[in-house]
């Protein structure tokens, strides 16, 4: 039985990380460091950091046998998150690395906003993380210092001790004996003198992830681990559509045979999340996995019954047929001026087909209530978008709720929606005892957020000597976050508010005279389904445009594909980049295009119809670019149509690499993502749902078609930036440029099926 205590959650919003203020409290056995809300008076240390009791306000803690525990807010799904933030954390503090622990926090205000998504876990993490390691260095040095008899000036800490040079105190004996109370205002921590890059000791060291034996030995815990004395199953009965099915009847006679069968309820949702859901509920999984095959559920549909993945393209290119809709994301003077005196100009469109998660742990929660408390037992990667969903679905306050977490067997931006909490919540509610809900990989697909189809359009303008003077691009698609957290959006120059992660990559770093960006949302796929986050988001579909359509202008312009986009990243103007993370700006991204150029033998004799492409990427925001650039080379047989990908070449900026395994692990697995989605993965919406719900029809990347992959990192210390995203978005227009290159056929939609390239090689670009 799950015998985790139970901790009330304060309805107050947590203060700003810049309002907050640091504390370094001793209590008994522990010294706890951590942000903490303004309302806790940092005199009472003893009411922050009782003996012995673990305080989910704190980012670490050290026991009297020099164990530091960091307390990790993230969510761990494969990417070993928790290694690279307790590195930072170590690296700073001068812990002994082999006695760092790790402790994935539940939910409670004081941490602020709990999401792990964007790549940006490491990036925003880095600079608290490393004042809240120098903090608990140096008091660590003054009161081991203190014991020792002699002056701090005199002392460092290395390694889990604290020396003079002649004599030496470990962290734990400093806790034990030391009266440790230290206290910094947010203006201390920010003169907190944080390392050089030349003094760390642990950042950019090979080291292996901590989470790994428990994932090896099988003790760690996911979601689908959880379990509670006394619980039932439940299966959910999926409505024909997302949104706006209604229950009319339900007849249970066949399933009442199944051993093990204890009743079937139409859910009531009030936060309107899971409409029409009929949940199934049995003694086990087997009995209610048997039992809702056998329940017959009647609906009335939803309006989008009959939508297709036509309709939803068709919707796409009307949306940028009209020229006044959308919100301007990036509005220069001059775009029409230079269209209009263009010596030539050249537009395109692209497209991308709806694709899905397929995680390979199907969505999954535990719920109960419990002296007025409700639990949710699940992995999730945005727990504060979700709990408000929560509270209105049953109607309590946000303090009534609390998610346990959990290791996500594969998150790929899926579980950013908590929607598959609800329904678990509410059949708890509804039978008045635990409820363990498990998705089959079916039902899963049924309700996947789905990453959108998407339609781009995109233009360019030519002055004399064939110089770039403007460039439009027009992006559509469903839009995740005016769903899950509309508050996240933010308003275009004409004053209309747009989604940044179904528009991010447009906002290129080439610098192409007058530039337009105009992102419209495809308001058909917002009532078909739920738009998701999947790994890239937005740049999954924005790159596959810019950077097809930077090659089909490198062509138009008679210009080498590297050559050309060198001579469009000159850093110039808004592209000159800044700090803290976009130091260099347009420039890392043109050294990374040169070097992975360099590495895989750019322009070079091919055998007969193969190629290679090129194609580079910053990242997700501008604000947070990972500089990227991908050479693909490809084999293709012009009697069947098949790509063979042959092999993949990386070169990646992502300033200090904090965990160089993890890093490689998250590139290798980010890359063969994009090649997925790029030749093998896509699915389609046929009467308002995917025509693909389980792996025998939906069939993303085997073994047997994996390339060879060689990586590398650019040296740096520039801040560190994130990973889990950028190099997916870099390999399908590499790709696309590299059959064109192999065999003169332009691919403008994705996936590349063989049929495309068929046709392709019958149609002159």
């Amino acid at each position: 039985m799950i015998s985790d205590p139970m901790r009330a959650r304060g309805s107050d919003l947590p203060a700003s990380p810049a309002r907050r203020r640091f504390l370094i409290g001793a209590a008994g056995s522990g010294v706890v460091m951590g942000f903490l809300r303004p309302d806790i008076l940092l005199a009472d240390t003893a009411s922050t950091a009782p003996a012995g009791l673990f305080e989910p306000t704190i980012w670490y803690r050290i026991d009297s046998s020099g164990i530091v525990t960091v307390s990790i807010a993230k969510a761990e799904m494969g990417q070993h998150v928790g290694t690279a933030l307790a590195r930072i954390v170590a690296d700073e503090l001068e812990a002994d690395w082999e006695k760092v622990r790790l402790d994935y926090v539940d939910t409670d205000p004081k941490w602020g906003l709990m999401v792990t998504g964007g790549s940006w876990s490491v990036w925003s993490s880095f600079m608290p993380l490393s004042q809240a390691g120098a903090a608990g260095r140096i008091a660590l040095i003054e009161e081991g210092a203190k014991l020792m008899g002699v002056k701090p000036q005199a002392c460092q800490a290395r390694n889990g001790m604290v020396s003079d040079g002649k004599q030496s105190i470990g962290f734990g004996d400093i806790v034990a004996h030391g009266q440790l109370a230290r206290s910094y205002s947010a203006d201390d921590l920010a003169k907190m003198p944080v390392k050089a890059p030349a003094d760390r000791r642990l950042i950019g060291q090979d080291t292996d992830a901590i989470d790994i034996p428990s994932k090896t030995d099988g003790t760690a815990r996911y979601g689908i681990d959880a379990t509670v004395e006394g619980m039932v199953y439940a299966r959910p009965k999926i409505p024909p559509t997302r949104n706006g099915s209604k229950v009319v009847s339900i007849d249970d006679s066949g399933a009442k045979s199944v051993k093990g069968y204890i009743t079937s309820l139409a859910l009531a949702d009030p936060s309107e999340t899971v409409p029409g859901w009929v949940m199934v509920f049995a003694d086990s999984f087997t009995a209610a996995l048997r039992a809702a095959d056998q329940v017959k559920v009647e609906w009335s549909a939803g309006e989008t019954a009959n939508v297709s993945e036509k309709d939803l393209q068709d919707r796409g290119a009307a949306l940028i047929a009209d020229t006044k809709g959308g919100s301007l994301v990036v509005e220069d003077e001059g775009v029409d001026a230079a269209f209009a005196a263009a010596r030539s100009t050249l537009e395109r469109t692209y497209t991308t087909s709806s694709v899905l998660h397929f995680q390979l742990e199907p969505v999954n929660a535990l719920a109960f209530e419990k002296d007025g408390i409700f639990e949710i037992h699940t992995g999730n990667q945005w727990q504060s978008s979700i709990l408000p969903v929560l509270a209105k679905a049953l109607g309590v306050g946000e303090d009534k709720i609390v998610m346990r977490t959990y290791l996500i067997g594969g998150g790929f931006g899926r579980r950013l929606y908590g929607d598959y909490a609800v329904p678990a919540a509410l059949a708890a509610k509804a039978v008045g005892k635990p409820v363990k809900m498990v998705l089959t990989r079916a039902d899963d697909a049924r309700i996947d957020c789905v990453r959108s189809p998407s339609v781009q359009l995109c233009r360019m303008a030519f002055g004399d000597a064939g110089k770039v003077t403007a460039m439009e691009h027009h992006a559509t698609a469903g839009w995740p976050t005016l769903i899950v957290a509309p508050g996240f959006m933010g308003k275009g120059k004409n004053g209309v508010p747009y989604d940044s992660f179904a528009i991010s990559g447009a906002d290129h770093w080439y610098d192409v005279g007058a530039q337009r960006v105009r992102a419209l949302m495809n308001d058909l796929a917002q009532k078909t389904f739920r738009p998701g986050y999947l790994r890239s988001v937005g740049p999954g579909w924005t790159n596959w445009a810019v950077e097809s359509f930077m090659d089909e202008a490198a062509h138009a312009s008679k210009l080498d594909p590297v050559a050309f986009r060198l001579g469009l990243l000159d850093g110039r103007g808004r592209n000159a980049g800044g700090p803290p993370s976009a130091v260099g700006g347009a420039l890392r991204q043109a050294a990374v295009v040169r070097r992975v150029a360099e590495k895989a033998g750019w322009g070079g004799a091919m055998p007969k119809d193969t190629g290679l492409g090129i194609a580079t990427t910053f990242g997700q925001e501008r604000d947070m670019p990972s500089w990227v650039a991908c050479v693909a080379r490809v084999n293709v047989n012009r009697l069947t149509g098949i790509v063979t990908l042959e092999k993949l070449t990386l070169v990646i900026d992502i300033g200090t690499v904090v965990h160089p395994d993890g890093a490689l692990a998250q590139a290798e697995g980010a890359a063969l993502w994009g090649a997925s989605m790029a030749l093998h993965e896509g699915t389609e919406f046929v009467k308002g749902e995917v025509r693909d719900t389980n792996l025998d029809s939906y069939t993303p990347l085997r073994m047997g078609d994996v390339p060879e992959i060689e990586i590398e990192f650019m040296p740096s210390t520039e801040m560190p930036t994130g990973l889990g995203e950028p190099p997916t978005t870099a390999v399908a227009p590499a790709i696309g440029n590299a059959i064109f290159a192999a065999v003169g056929a332009r691919l403008r939609h994705l996936p590349i099926r063989p049929a495309d390239v068929l046709e392709a090689l019958k149609t002159p670009s």
